[in-house]
């Protein structure tokens, strides 16, 4: 019997077309619930502050340029969203004064204009690139900043990005917050056609996937246009650039930050319940870090909210 229809986009797979049971426990669960999920593999870290939250975020940069070298380059793939992080990096780089030349960074997606046949240029208001650099890297004084040639930002011709994950540099940690559709980068759920009519994909067929060009659901596009445009969805581009679970599995750790800005209090409980009991379903891209050996889900307590009814 084919899987039950989608409440939001009944042409995609999403985490409404999982069992009433399983949401139902995840949105039960507590904060001391949550806690007790961690298990070999995965971890949750809780936070009580911001502060604390994006300074440890900003730090995991740190922590993965300093162990870099000449001779052993290494380095993290780091998102748009959350943000807040970056321009604590470029200061702690400045203050402390630690060179990150042998360093190197990958941008995890980037805006696909389909007219163009490009990924979106800087210019444009939401560019991922712009974001990285203006927050992060032009900040960083030019003694002390890897060269141009060490930052990997994903273009619509994926040779180059994906030749630079196979050049000997490792990834230390491959850093992403949890969209409203539960995807790291742009991840997202599949349509639901063709062979996925019925049945979304295997979770090791949806793992093949590499850094591709892909459709977005309708939900990430809102959910942009809400943290990003102001709620102005018509200048949210309807494609993009990701780096794929391929990538993603070449990445020693896996560190998902979550502060209650971008994905909601049941979104929050569901995938991390998932990953704990090995639930991985492609209808929930997150869930597949399931299959990851090493995994950190890190919480602001108070972005965790309550999957309560309240009415406003």
């Amino acid at each position: 019997m084919p899987r039950k229809l989608s409440h939001i986009a009944p042409d995609w797979w999403d985490y409404t077309t999982l069992d009433h049971d399983l949401i139902n426990d995840a949105a039960r669960l507590t904060e001391r619930d949550l806690r007790q999920l961690s298990r070999p593999g995965f971890k949750v870290v809780m936070y009580d502050t911001l502060e604390d939250f994006y300074l440890a975020q900003a730090l995991e940069y740190i922590h993965a340029w300093k162990q870099a070298s000449a001779d052993n380059p290494a380095g993290i793939c780091g998102p748009i969203g959350p943000t807040e992080q970056l321009p604590l990096v470029a200061r702690l780089v400045n203050d402390l004064g630690i060179s990150i030349k042998d360093g190197h960074f990958w941008g995890m997606d980037e805006w696909y204009d389909p007219e163009t046949k490009k990924e979106v240029s800087m210019e444009h208001p939401l560019s991922f690139e712009k974001a990285d650099r203006e927050l992060c890297f032009d900040r960083i004084q030019k003694k002390l900043v890897m060269p141009d040639a060490h930052m990997h930002f994903p273009k619509a011709d994926v040779t180059e990005y994906v030749k630079s994950w196979h050049s000997g540099v490792r990834c230390i940690v491959m850093q992403g917050g949890q969209g409203d559709i539960k995807h790291w980068a742009f991840n997202d759920p599949l349509k639901r056609t063709g062979k996925w009519k019925n049945e979304p994909p295997p979770p090791a067929e949806y793992r093949k996937l590499g850094t591709r060009i892909v459709d977005l659901h309708p939900v990430t596009l809102s959910q942009n246009a809400r943290t990003s445009g102001g709620g102005n969805i018509t200048m949210v581009p309807q494609m993009a650039i990701t780096v794929g679970p391929k990538e993603t599995w070449m990445a020693e750790k896996v560190s998902i930050w979550q502060a209650g800005m971008h994905d909601n209090p049941l979104g929050q409980r569901l995938t991390a319940l998932m990953i704990s009991k090995r639930l991985a379903d492609s209808s929930v891209p997150m869930s597949l870090l399931a299959d990851h050996q090493n995994v950190q889900f890190n919480y602001f307590r108070g972005g965790l909210g309550s999957c309560a009814v309240e009415m406003h």
